[in-house]
Formats: structure tokens, sequence, C-alpha cells
């Protein structure tokens, strides 16, 4: 367990957003120049090998100052030098990736309901995803819309910090943290200009 405060920008690097390699990286590029301190990598049909490659190289561009979080995959935080994972329901347990990556590492699950925040709760990440929040195209198969009621909720049954993912964007960004998100991800509502939509959340949030 780390003292982790997950930033108010939470940026998730999703591969499917993206044409390709290029835009991927000049993607993190801006969102570290825009001082956005934590990154999410993630990419749910892209092999192993090139999993690994994309991590390592945005590894390299962003250096040691801005956190990178690993989605699902614990191994590959590992080899690629990232800072943390994060789990969802269907992926390993955190206690069970917690083992694999040791102490050090930041470990933060997705959740869906108060009983899976219960759960999380009990099994000590360092943070808890809530979501999704409102209506989402980056997920296939979303799960059901929690709502902002659904966001006080499991502030209510936390201690953690509560990062709130789903359909966030600059019309609804300020109520999503009055009731009890620390942490915003985004994801589509990053683009297509990564810098220009950070200083538009950050003139509304900061």
């Amino acid at each position: 367990m780390n003292d982790f405060r997950p930033p108010r920008l939470y940026p998730i690097l999703d591969v499917s957003c993206f044409t390709d390699d290029a835009a991927l990286f000049a993607a993190a590029r801006s969102l570290v120049a825009s001082g956005c301190t934590l990154l999410q990598y993630r990419n749910k049909n892209g092999s192993s090998r090139g999993m690994l490659s994309h991590a390592r190289e945005l590894r390299r561009i962003v250096g040691t100052q801005v956190v990178l979080i690993m989605n699902d995959r614990a191994d590959l935080a590992l080899a690629a030098e990232f800072d943390g994972v994060h789990v969802g329901q269907e992926d390993l347990s955190v206690a069970t990736v917690r083992r694999i990556v040791g102490p050090k590492l930041i470990v933060g699950t997705s959740t869906h309901n108060p009983e899976q925040v219960r759960e999380a709760d009990a099994a000590n990440p360092d943070y808890i995803a809530i979501g999704p929040v409102f209506a989402t195209q980056s997920k296939a198969n979303p799960d059901p819309i929690v709502g902002l009621e659904g966001v006080r909720l499991a502030r209510s049954l936390t201690d953690k910090p509560v990062v709130a993912i789903g359909g966030i964007t600059l019309a609804n960004c300020q109520e999503v943290v009055a009731a009890g998100a620390d942490g915003l991800a985004l994801i589509s509502a990053l683009l297509p200009d990564p810098a220009k939509s950070v200083a538009q959340f950050r003139r509304i949030l900061m």
C-alpha cells in the first residue's frame, strides 16, 4: 500500500483511439507537456510483444517524473518499469497483482456497483475506480451507468482515493468532483487535441 493520491486528471491512452503508434506517442508527449503527471496505457487487443514495445517507448518519452500505469498486465508493468497496474473485475485480483508487483508499485481496481466497491476496499488497493458514471463509447460492452449517485455511494464506502470514469466531459466534470471523485479518468474527452482539452479541464476544475 502506497500513499498514492491520484491527480485530478487521470488520462488513459487507449490504443484503440489512435490511428497508429505515432499518434499514440504524440498524445503522450502532449499530455506530459501540458502538465499531466500520470498516464495509464490501455491496450485490450494487442500482443504482449507489441504492448511491451509501446510501454517501453512511453517510459522513454515521459521519463521518470510521470507516473505510468499499465492496464491489466502486471508482468508487462514490471518489464517496462511502470509505476503501477490497474485491473478490472475480469482481470487478476488485487491480492494476486500485489504478490506479483510487490509493495512499492501502485495497484488500482475498477468497480461498477456498491458490492464491488466494498470488496475492493477490503482488498486494499491504492485507489478504486468507479463507473461508468455516464454513457461512454470507450468500451465495447460497458457496464450499467452508475451516475453521480454511484460516485457518492462509492465515496461513502471507502476512505481510499476514488477515480471516476465513463463519459466525463467538460460539461459534467464539476458535478463528478462534487460527488466525491478525487480523480477523473479521461479517454475520448482529451482527443483530438490533448493539450487544449487539458487546459480546458484545468480552467474548470483548478
